[in-house]
């Protein structure tokens, strides 16, 4: 594979956002995670794929703070991870909109919740319903949307928090590919926009080239890191080019044979 398009290691002047030090994790006896340890830059869109249940969603409970480590440490700008300090958001595969809120008033609830001034909220959340061209649904409800109108809503909630870490897992699991390319292709241009730093766990490999700016491949249980691959393929990316093709290609051996 080309040196341009996957590498071990780059020269990336962003600074380091996230710190995982030696993360492992037991359930009793059950040895799932196994002294995991990567940095993430600040901004940076961080995929995470592996077999089938090698433990990518301990894994990012783990860094949610859902599940505390057995061993090691999640630093977020130098300091210990916590929820209470530290502005984090979770965009999950089932879907998490309330009911009984308008799309508008579902983008605004994080915000409420953390007492942002008035100005700022509406500030925020008109720009998401403009990135995501959410106009003409502002005043209706999560049951009268599609599918994938209401996932937008769900992610645009997420990226309207500002937060310091977005954590995504599977956000697009029972959707059909057309689809899921439309809201791959949201993401990018939120991510762009806001600059938000994004782990993105996913089973698909094709989704994981077609995001990522790194992808990191979990081994089976228990869980190490057996590579981190920088993906320095060019946004819009084209998913028939031939770099494209070799990085899925290695990516998918990878799992496979591990």
């Amino acid at each position: 594979m080309s040196e341009a398009t996957i590498e071990k290691a780059v020269q990336d002047d962003r600074p380091v956002k996230v710190e995982v030090s030696h993360l492992t994790k037991y359930f009793g006896t059950l040895h799932v995670l196994d002294d995991v340890s990567f940095n993430i830059k600040k901004g940076e869109f961080v995929c995470v794929v592996g077999p089938t249940g090698c433990g990518k969603t301990t894994f990012l409970n783990l860094l949610t703070k859902i599940y505390e480590p057995s061993e090691g440490t999640l630093k977020i700008d130098g300091e210990l991870a916590d929820p209470k300090k530290h502005n984090l958001a979770f965009v999950f595969q089932e879907p998490s909109s309330f009911p009984w809120l308008t799309v508008e008033e579902n983008l605004k609830f994080g915000l409420k919740i953390k007492k942002l001034p008035r100005e700022v909220i509406d500030a925020r959340v008109e720009r998401i319903i403009k990135l995501l061209g959410l106009e003409e649904f502002r005043h209706d409800y999560p049951s009268s949307l599609s599918t994938s109108t209401e996932q937008r809503v769900i992610i645009g909630r997420a990226f309207a928090m500002e937060p310091d870490l977005l954590l995504m897992d599977e956000p697009y699991g029972q959707m059909d590919i057309k689809l899921r390319f439309y809201l791959e292709d949201e993401v990018l241009r939120l991510w762009r926009e806001i600059g938000t730093t994004v782990v993105f766990i996913t089973h698909n490999i094709e989704e994981a080239v077609y995001l990522s700016e790194k992808v990191l491949i979990l081994s089976n249980k228990p869980a190490k890191i057996k590579e981190e691959l920088v993906n320095n393929l060019p946004y819009p990316r084209d998913i028939t080019c031939k770099e494209f093709i070799d990085m899925r290609k290695h990516i998918t051996d990878m799992i496979k044979w591990w």
